[in-house]
């Protein structure tokens, strides 16, 4: 068996690259003899950490010559594109299953619609006409503000064999595209299932000199280009840097982390906006790159305020409080999952004040919080074994309907 993952991998962004690397890891362990194919942003980079066969999105295909470039853009790219298609159709020969391995796969934020929702159209397309059975798992699906982005991705969604959902809201928002999801299900997001970092020992619950981790964001509003972008940005790190500052001077100590590289320059601008002496507390920036480097930093925390869906759900996944800027419904509906919706804002409107107080509230409840976490996290856990099984007896199985010899033995 060949079985295809498609998604943004190798672009920078932590969340993404540990869809993948969760997904990854099942297949090892419960198919050993599938080949893997990964049709990701950089196969350069993919290829070699996780070591598998690669290619890039647009199927190696470009036009060398400048009269053929100018040709291509005067017939609307029509001629690249199906020349494209012809490239694609045989990267997925004799590929039996291509999957979408979790991350908001059905939204546009800072997307054109023939940047990434045409390239999900087109390869699923692609992957029909082979034969190949595609299975959208544990996806974030909205919003979708495009009009020609919407008709992509809703076209590429209803190839699917299989669909599953991280959270309710992706769900309510296919159905509302029109797409009959009686079949579908719903189960958590598959960086859930990554493997934990070692825990020397609990935290000593501090309420007066806590460990406040921050996770950054280069936000600049959700279209690509926002006439209004450099404003926003600009608030969003004068209020982060402000909120460090406070929690400086109350004397707590505060570490800046990312999850994605283009966080790297928001990193640096909230540094920028510090005095030589900061407060009584401790700060550190941190240039996390991976989902492991996050949780790496988690665990030295008491509680986190961050803004990347990613980077929330490893702080939930660690059992630590946090406190959500979000930029969409994915991070409050993942906050309600957990009892937690009263400690969700967006991250153009929340007031520093009010991140504070609501910091406070939450260090002096650690104690009671965490377990609640951790009891949450215990379902999440049976929820994804719960789909690992569906996924062994309905989407990896060959052209003739056959698992894997041994495929189930495997995760026993």
């Amino acid at each position: 068996m060949k079985i295809a993952l498609l998604g943004q991998f190798g672009s920078g962004n932590s969340g993404n690259d540990g869809s993948l690397e969760a997904m990854l890891v099942f297949l090892r362990r419960a198919c050993p003899d599938a080949a893997l194919l990964c049709i990701c942003s950089n196969p350069a980079a993919i290829g070699e950490r996780f070591a598998l066969e690669v290619t890039g999105l647009r199927g190696g295909v470009a036009f060398v010559h400048p009269f053929l470039r100018w040709l291509d853009a005067r017939l609307g790219r029509v001629h690249g594109r199906l020349v494209g298609l012809a490239s694609i159709l045989r990267v997925l020969g004799g590929v039996d299953v291509m999957v979408i391995p979790g991350t908001g796969i059905l939204d546009d934020f800072q997307e054109a619609p023939f940047g990434w929702p045409f390239i999900v159209y087109w390869w699923c397309l692609a992957a029909r006409l082979r034969g190949a059975r595609i299975a959208f798992v544990s996806i974030g699906a909205g919003p979708i503000r495009g009009t020609l982005s919407r008709w992509f991705l809703k076209s590429a969604v209803r190839m699917a064999a299989y669909r599953s959902y991280r959270d309710d809201f992706s769900l309510r928002y296919v159905q509302g595209l029109g797409i009959d999801t009686a079949s579908d299900h719903r189960f958590p997001d598959l960086a859930f299932g990554l493997r934990e970092p070692a825990r020397t020992g609990e935290r000593r619950h501090r309420q007066k000199h806590a460990t406040i981790g921050i996770g950054v964001m280069h936000y600049r509003g959700w279209e690509r280009g926002h006439r209004n972008g450099g404003a926003i940005y600009r608030a969003y790190v004068d209020k982060i840097a402000a909120t460090a500052r406070r929690l400086l001077d109350g004397g707590h100590d505060v570490r800046l982390f990312m999850g994605d590289t283009s966080d790297e320059q928001a990193l640096d601008d909230i540094l920028a906006a510090f005095p030589a002496n900061c407060g009584m507390g401790r700060l550190e920036a941190i240039r996390t790159i991976s989902l492991h480097d996050v949780m790496n930093e988690i665990v030295k925390v008491d509680i986190a305020i961050v803004s990347r869906f990613h980077n929330l759900l490893c702080a939930l996944k660690l059992d630590r409080p946090a406190l959500s800027l979000g930029y969409a419904e994915k991070n409050d509906e993942l906050m309600r999952e957990f009892g937690r919706a009263d400690f969700c804002h967006h991250i153009e409107t929340f007031a520093v004040e009010q991140v504070l107080r609501q910091v406070d509230i939450m260090l002096a409840d650690l104690a009671a919080t965490g377990g609640a976490l951790a009891a949450r996290n215990a379902a999440i856990r049976l929820e994804l074994s719960r789909q690992q099984d569906l996924l062994l007896a309905q989407v990896l199985v060959d052209r003739r309907g056959r698992t894997l010899p041994l495929a189930q033995d495997a995760l026993r």
